[in-house]
Formats: structure tokens, sequence, C-alpha cells
């Protein structure tokens, strides 16, 4: 009897281990099969790579110089107060088209250039206008380069305040119409008033908008353009009467994007801005963050120095408000002027000879990077200054050449420096950099200053990616 539970005992506890071996090895044949990569069979899909045809460069102007409220019985009527003379060309082909758009309420307006492709490929133009103007409402020079219209744009400048006249100009030189909206950034941040916004504007045209009717009381707007539908050529006319004294007129561009780091080129200082108790300061930084609060670092540098005339300014900017900085102190000269921030941010710089009879004023816009030749034109007026700057740690070499003939201005640019020289008057030239280079136009005169970047050729027509 008892040898029978011995070998019941024996026999169940066999069970038991073998049970629990079969248990342990199944646990480590799972993990084991979690843990070990399988093999996959991976395929990439089909893709073809393809070159979009090349389609027509497009250009627009600003336009002539307009008056606001020279009728006494209608305060809004807009005139023509001087017309626009316009330099431009392509960098190969034929002439480039030009089409006059119809401004709104007024009659014949800004011109537009249209470039056909060339050889299979997309051609660079450029062109740049100017006006001159000597009345009891109206006086000043005005220099501003026709560019290809954008879907979303910046206009830096300008004033809302009494004694401004300020315009926001609209063109579509597209076909089709386009719905713009306009959102005014000032003192209580970023607003989309009534008059700004669903514009139309239709093919062929351009629109004229009173900032004062967007932005009225506002000293220092910043304007917003976004567009849908087809891309705008957004500008600003800006303007300043002193009780019964016209202190000048501007044409202001659009700035494409905000950034982190913004240069402006060749700001000129004609006249001396260290008098104590001057009515206004004469150099002045207009900054705003649109998205996001950062502190922004203001670099002053003359043109040809190495070093920076001070130390950096750190200047703390609140999301959405825009903030000016004086800029005084500084002696007559050309200027670049340098603007760092941790989150992206637009600048401008505006520059006045003064703040009597005869004086003028010119906002500069930053100077985006050029790193493939980039055709520009020079307008009518006082004699351009071409002013380069070179960003990089090494010398940078840059040619300068005259499209209808001539030799070329080589040029060396020392690392982290600039170096400023005179073109002629009524000209298109190929900037060719051998690296990134950022480079822009001063004109300074009796009575007159103004000045235009230089942006980069967008005619090349990237590989797209197509997936069948």
């Amino acid at each position: 009897m008892s040898d029978r539970r011995v070998f019941r005992w024996a026999t169940t506890s066999a069970r038991l281990l073998i049970g629990t071996a079969v248990s342990i090895i199944a646990v480590v044949a799972v993990v084991t099969a979690v843990s070990v990569p399988w093999p996959t069979v991976v395929r990439e899909p089909l893709s073809v790579p393809a070159t979009p045809a090349p389609a027509a460069s497009v250009i627009a102007c600003d336009g002539p110089l307009l008056s606001i409220g020279r009728d006494p019985s209608d305060a809004d009527a807009l005139t023509v107060a001087a017309p626009q003379s316009v330099v431009g060309g392509a960098a190969e082909g034929e002439a480039p088209e030009e089409q006059r758009l119809e401004t709104t309420g007024i009659g014949p307006g800004p011109l537009a250039f249209v470039a056909q492709p060339f050889d299979g490929r997309a051609v660079d133009v450029a062109a740049t206008g100017s006006a001159t103007i000597s009345d009891e409402d109206l006086a000043g020079f005005a220099a501003a380069a026709c560019r290809p219209p954008l879907l979303d744009s910046w206009l830096i400048g300008g004033s809302a305040a009494t004694g401004a006249a300020d315009l926001v100009l609209l063109a579509n030189p597209g076909s089709v119409p386009a719905t713009v909206q306009l959102t005014v950034y000032g003192a209580t941040g970023p607003q989309t008033p009534p008059g700004g916004a669903d514009l139309i504007i239709p093919p062929g045209t351009q629109r004229v908008v009173p900032l004062a009717g967007i932005a009225l009381g506002e000293e220092t707007p910043v304007v917003r353009v976004s567009a849908v539908g087809a891309a705008i050529h957004a500008s600003l006319q800006t303007s300043i009467t002193r009780t019964l004294t016209p202190g000048g007129v501007d044409q202001v561009g659009p700035v494409a994007h905000a950034e982190t780091r913004q240069t402006i080129a060749g700001v000129t200082v004609t006249a001396p801005d260290d008098e104590d108790g001057a009515p206004e300061e004469l150099t002045v930084l207009r900054m705003l963050a649109p998205a996001a609060a950062t502190t922004a670092r203001v670099t002053v540098a003359g043109v040809g120095r190495g070093e920076p005339l001070r130390e950096p300014q750190d200047v703390a900017l609140e999301a959405g408000l825009p903030l000016e900085l004086a800029l005084d102190g500084l002696a007559p000269g050309s200027y670049t002027v340098t603007v760092e921030a941790d989150a992206p941010m637009l600048a401008a710089v505006r520059q006045a000879t003064g703040v009597q009879e005869g004086d003028d004023f010119a906002w500069y816009t930053p100077a985006p990077e050029v790193s493939v030749p980039s055709l520009f034109a020079t307008p009518g007026g006082p004699t351009p200054s071409l002013t380069v700057i070179n960003p990089a740690g090494e010398p940078v070499a840059v040619s300068v050449t005259a499209v209808d003939g001539g030799s070329p201005l080589d040029l060396t640019i020392p690392a982290n420096g600039s170096l400023e020289v005179r073109l002629g008057a009524r000209t298109v030239y190929l900037l060719d950099p051998a690296a990134p280079v950022r480079a822009g136009l001063s004109f300074a005169g009796d009575g007159a200053l103004a000045g235009v970047p230089i942006w980069p050729a967008d005619v090349a027509t990237p590989a797209i990616v197509v997936y069948p």
C-alpha cells in the first residue's frame, strides 16, 4: 500500500516539473520573438522626378506718386501728383513685355513687366522706378523696385498720425481676381479692421487704401498683406506735412517674411542727429515680433568698417506690438543695421535729411540673402550707391556687370564686412556673388533720399517628385 503512494507522488512531481519547464520555454520563446527583429519586405514607392515647364517671370511696380484731398469738394479723392519713371530689363531673351495696370478710381496706374521663358528656362527680370515732386502738399524723391507679386507680405513704415497721408497700394498683375486681408499691428496688437477685410482686387488693376482708414492714429503701424486667388504686389506710399510744409515722400516696398536676422544695407545719414531738443529723431529703427515675444539685438556698423560703432543693444519685443528705437549720434555716412533675435521678427529704418522745408526721408527695408546671379536696375535721380554686405567669416568675390555691355566691376568684400561703390543711373546690372551676400541701393542728393534692397533672382524651377 505504501509503495503505490510513493509511485503516485513521484508521477505527480514529474508531471509538475515537465509542465513548469514547458511554460518557461514558451515564455522565453515569446519574449525572444518580440525582441528579435523579424525579416520584413521593404518596397520603396515608385517615384518619377520631373521638372515643371518654366513660367513667365512677372514683376509689378508701385506706380506714380498720388495725392489725396486736393479736391475741396471730395476730400477722399485721389489724383496723380507725379509720374514714375521706370528702368527695366531682362537677363536674356527678348525685352520684357510692358503692361499698364489700371488704378481704381484714377486711371492708368503702375507698370508690370512680363518676361517669357528663354531656351527652356525662366528669365530673370528687374525694374526700378523713381519720381520727384515739389508741390505745396507733397515734396521729395521716391525710388522703389518692381517686385514679383506675393501671397503674403509685410509693409513696415509710415504712420497714420496727424500730418501723414499714407496710402497702401495693392496691385494685381495676374489674370484672376485676388481677395486681400490687411492686418494692422499697432499699439493694441494685430487687428483686421473693416476697411481692410475681403478687399477684391480685379486682375490687371491696382487698388489704393488710405492707411488712416485702417489704422487711424497709429504712429508705428506694420501691415500684413495676405492674398488668396492671386498674388499681390503690395507697397506703401508715405509722406508727411508739418503744419503747412511738406517734409518728404517715399515708396516703401514689401518684406517677404519675418526672419531671425534682418540686415538693412546702405542707410545714408546726411546730417548729424545729435542736436539737443530736436523735434524729431532723424534715424529710427522700427521692429515687430509678430508671433512670439523675443529680445532683439541691434548692431550698427559703418559701411567699409570692420567693427560696430558701439556695443550691440538689446531690446525686448512683445508679441504683436511694434516698437521704435532711436539710433542717434550717427555722423554723416553710410551704415548697415543688423537685428538678430531668437524668434522671427521684422525691421526697417527711417532716415531723414532733416525736418525743415526741402528735406526728405526714406524707409530702408531689409536686404534678403543673394546667393545666385541676380538682376537689379538703377533709376533716374541722384547717383546710386551699391552697398554689399558679407556675413561670412571669409572674403567673398562679387561681380557687378551692366547687362548692356561694359567691363565688370570686380569687388572683394572682406570677412564680416561691407563695401560701397558708385554706379551709373538708368542702368540694369547683374550682381554675381561667389557666396551669399546682402546688398542694397542708396540715393542721396539735395532734398532727396531713398533706399532699395536688392532681391535674389526667383527664376529657378526646382525638380519635383511625382508618386504615381
